[in-house]
């Protein structure tokens, strides 16, 4: 029976000789594949939080448009309207308007398709309110698989027109 030389036998507690080191060998190997992905998870969680906290703002907005409600816009002119309505979804969207910086489209399905004066029409009318919105990346190993580093994505709410008066 060969017994191992004095060199191997590791000491109460100790690791071999020849051990030591391997953690932080593995440890260096592993780390940083670990973080880009979590980073990438992290990148990708913003994206996905921006794409819903957008689509509850354009919820938000299309129903205040199709209620009629005037506390947003004391004056009742069309065009201060649709700037009511686009204030109701910027305040609905906890601070990702301005990030995401949306292009706006609202189509009234009887009426033709505008941005500004007269796009919610009149009771029982169906409106579509769309935002083509789209979020910078942080990471450039991120944006490297999105076109133009930005992620893009489309939240729109449809709804009938209430009976209201006035608008």
């Amino acid at each position: 029976m060969t017994t191992l030389p004095p060199v191997f036998l590791p000491r109460h507690g100790q690791r071999p000789v020849r051990q030591r080191g391997a953690t932080i060998v593995e440890f260096a190997i592993i780390a940083p594949a670990f973080l880009l992905l979590m980073i990438g998870v992290i990148e990708l969680s913003m994206v996905y939080f921006a794409n819903l906290t957008m689509q509850h703002a354009v919820r938000e907005g299309a129903r205040y448009a199709v209620t009629g409600q005037s506390n947003l816009d004391p004056n009742t002119s069309s065009q201060q309207r649709y700037q009511a309505v686009l204030q109701k979804i910027k305040d609905s969207s906890m601070g990702m308007y301005d990030k995401v910086n949306p292009t706006v489209s609202v189509t009234n399905m009887s009426g033709g398709s505008n941005s500004g004066a007269g796009t919610f029409g009149s009771a029982g009318d169906i409106i579509v309110i769309s935002l083509d919105c789209n979020w910078a990346l942080a990471t450039p190993m991120m944006a490297a698989f999105f076109s133009n580093g930005k992620a893009h994505f489309v939240v729109s709410a449809t709804m009938r027109n209430e009976s209201y008066g006035g608008l």
